[in-house]
C-alpha cells in the first residue's frame, strides 16, 4: 500500500528526530551546568531566581532525554499508548519552555538585584571567600560592584590582587586606577548576559520549533498506528 510508505519514512523520522532531541537534551545540560560554574561557582547566590535557573536547565535536559528514549521504543515498538505518551511530554515540555522564558524575562530585574546583593556581601567576607570573587574578577575584568574604588573601604585606599591588569602578589596594594580593571563587575556581567542572550533565545527557539515537528510526526505516527497500517 502507497500509504505503507509514507508511514515508514513517519517512523524513522521519528528515529532521527529523537536522536536529535536526545542531543538538544544533552546541550541543555551542558549548558546548565556550564551556567552554574561561571555564574552561581563564582558567587553563593541565595535568591531562588538567579540560582535556580541553572539547575531547571539540567532537569529539563534530563527530562528530554528520557521523553526522547520513551519516543524511540514507543515507535519501534509501535505502540500507540507509548508515542501517544511521547507527544503529551512533549507538549508539556514545550509549555514549560515558553513559560520558563516569560519568567526569565519577568524576573530580570530580580535576578540582576539578586546578583549585586550576593556581590557585596561576598566583598564584605572576602576573607572567607577570597577565591570566588577573586576568579570573577579576573575572568570578567571588573574590579567592585559598580566600580574599583568600591574596595577602599575595606582594603584601605586598595583593592584585591585580583583587580590588576597583570596580576603579581601585593600589586592592588595603593594601586594607580590605570593599572586595575575600573569597571565595575555587576556592570560586566550584565553586559555579558545581554550579549549572549540573542545566541540563547535563537537556541531555544530552534529548539522550541523542532520540538513542534516531533509532537506533528508522533501525531501522524499515531493516526496511522490507530488506523492499523503496517509501518515496519
Amino acid at each position: 500500500m502507497a500509504v505503507e510508505g509514507g508511514m515508514k519514512c513517519v517512523k524513522y523520522l521519528m528515529f532521527i528526530f529523537n536522536f536529535l532531541f536526545w542531543l538538544s537534551g544533552i546541550a541543555l545540560i551542558v549548558v546548565g551546568i556550564l551556567v552554574q560554574t561561571k555564574l552561581n561557582g563564582t558567587l553563593q547566590i541565595t535568591n531562588v531566581a538567579a540560582s535556580g535557573a541553572p539547575i531547571v536547565i539540567i532537569i529539563v535536559g534530563v527530562i528530554i532525554n528520557f521523553v526522547a528514549f520513551f519516543g524511540c521504543c514507543g515507535a519501534w515498538k509501535e505502540h500507540y499508548c507509548m508515542v501517544t505518551t511521547f507527544a503529551v511530554l512533549l507538549v508539556i515540555i514545550f509549555l514549560v519552555e515558553i513559560a520558563a522564558a516569560i519568567a526569565g524575562y519577568v524576573f530580570k530585574d530580580q535576578i540582576r538585584g539578586a546578583f549585586e546583593k550576593s556581590f557585596n556581601e561576598t566583598m564584605i567576607n572576602y576573607n572567607r571567600t577570597r577565591g570566588n570573587i577573586d576568579s570573577l574578577q579576573e575572568q570578567f575584568h571588573c574590579c567592585g560592584r559598580s566600580r574599583y574604588s568600591d574596595w577602599y573601604s575595606l582594603f584601605n585606599n586598595s583593592v584585591p590582587d585580583s583587580c590588576c591588569k597583570n596580576v603579581t602578589r601585593g600589586c592592588g596594594r595603593n594601586a594607580a586606577p590605570t593599572t586595575i580593571y575600573q569597571e565595575g563587575c555587576v556592570d560586566v556581567i550584565n553586559k555579558w548576559l545581554k550579549n549572549n542572550i540573542i545566541i540563547v533565545a535563537g537556541v531555544a527557539l530552534g529548539i522550541a520549533l523542532f520540538q513542534l515537528l516531533g509532537i506533528i510526526f508522533a501525531c501522524v505516527l499515531m493516526k496511522g498506528i490507530r488506523s492499523g497500517y503496517e509501518v515496519m
